[in-house]
């Protein structure tokens, strides 16, 4: 037997689930409260309308409750449509049950409040606008019922039920503003809330990283050193001349570069630590980071476009962000060096640079989870690249995004904050 999907768990799923309980626990005691009024209390109703009409609400509880077994998520209008259809079937209620003299007529204040809380400004007032027109018809129009009361011969509204009508509208109305504004505020301080958490464990992972970098390369200085003697001293016995003795004098190079380069990590990050960004123009800039990498990945087919646009896009840039485009770079190379495109492209407070590959794509089982975790597209890599990658371009204010291209590769789009020119 298969078993039923989950529900999803996105908020508004969530909401949607709750509405559909509201709904039911609403209108079972609608139904008990007309049961009560027909056979205890005698009121003259409309049977067979009043039935139709719970009927129909709990019919569409149950259709909801069965889209909410689809994987597909609900959107605002969605979840719009099922507080309209709420007020719907309340106006119908309460037409066939006294209009505006029914005590129950206040419950339109329930998904008045719901949708405030829930749902973006403009479909909040939606609601409360559709509840107070529902309100409003139902002060003319309506099926009366004696036990309820009687519309006063003074004129056509007695001061009771105009009251009732002005309170509501008053209600409704402060419900919307204030609630929505709370709500508004709630999910704001949760998203900054969010950020602020990521931010942290970012930062932790990225001092992790560096620790295990100097740790590493404090730890590689002593086995380089050995290698770079055994080297000299197998030189030393070789020829010169010999292809042995070229390989050994190679070898001693590259190990020779090695130390080069652990030597000149420490001074380089605090020197780059301490330095200011430069502005510099985002073409020259990308043009100059570009040729760099075209020197050490030779086997590269590449177009640089640059948009046709007023005014000249500034950067603040240093070499780790050099760095981290360069790891942007190489990861396009490594899924297909054929035919990379590098698009430089402007707005009024950002620039964006657009790389594209032709490679497998990005699978979309990891897609969100790129540049936040060592999580890599490689197969022997670590998502430690990335990860950099994010943390150093978040540092100035801009963002990575990864997109699977409609005619086939991956699109990596980077923003960055355009700076004034300097002067």
């Amino acid at each position: 037997m298969p078993t039923a999907l989950p529900l999803p768990l996105s908020t508004p799923n969530r909401n949607l689930v709750r509405l559909t309980i509201v709904r039911g626990i609403t209108w079972t005691g609608f139904l008990m409260a007309i049961i009560v009024g027909i056979e205890l209390l005698a009121f003259k109703l409309p049977v067979t309308a009043v039935v139709s009409v719970v009927i129909a609400m709990g019919m569409l509880n149950i259709a909801t409750w069965w889209r909410l077994g689809r994987p597909r998520a609900v959107s605002h209008g969605e979840y719009l449509s099922h507080l309209l259809a709420d007020i719907a079937g309340l106006t119908l209620l309460f037409y066939f049950s006294g209009g505006s003299t029914n005590p129950f007529i206040t419950y339109y204040l329930v998904p008045v409040t719901i949708a405030a809380a829930t749902l973006p400004w403009r479909h909040a007032w939606i609601i409360a606008a559709c509840a107070m027109a529902g309100y409003s018809f139902l002060m003319f129009y309506y099926h009366p019922i004696p036990q309820l009361g009687h519309i006063s011969s003074d004129g056509p509204l007695s001061l009771h039920i105009l009251g009732m009508w002005l309170n509501f509208g008053l209600s409704a109305g402060l419900v919307t503003f204030f609630i929505y504004k709370m709500a508004h505020a709630l999910r704001s301080r949760d998203k900054a809330l969010s950020r602020t958490r990521e931010a942290a464990l970012r930062n932790e992972q990225v001092l992790a990283v560096a620790t295990q970098a100097a740790g590493t390369a404090h730890e590689l200085g002593t086995p380089l050193s050995t290698m770079a003697v055994l080297l000299k001293e197998m030189q030393a016995d070789a020829e010169q001349e010999s292809s042995l003795g070229q390989d050994i004098a190679l070898l001693r190079q590259q190990v020779d570069i090695c130390k080069s380069r652990l030597q000149h990590l420490v001074s380089n990050a605090d020197r780059r630590r301490m330095a200011e960004p430069e502005i510099l123009d985002a073409e020259v800039w990308l043009a100059g980071v570009v040729q760099r990498w075209l020197v050490i990945r030779p086997d590269v087919s590449h177009r640089f476009e640059v948009a046709e646009r007023r005014g000249r896009p500034w950067l603040a840039v240093d070499a780790t962000l050099d760095q981290a485009l360069t790891n942007l770079l190489n990861n396009a190379a490594d899924a297909n060096p054929e035919h990379i495109a590098i698009r430089l492209d402007w707005q009024d407070e950002e620039v964006v640079i657009d790389i594209r590959d032709h490679g497998p794509g990005v699978a979309m089982s990891i897609a969100d989870q790129l540049g936040d975790t060592f999580v890599s597209t490689k197969s022997k890599g670590m998502g430690i690249g990335l990860f950099l990658t994010h943390a150093t371009i978040n540092r100035f204010g801009g963002g990575v995004s990864l997109y699977n291209h409609p005619e086939g590769g991956t699109l990596t789009e980077v923003t960055l904050p355009r700076c004034s020119a300097p002067t």
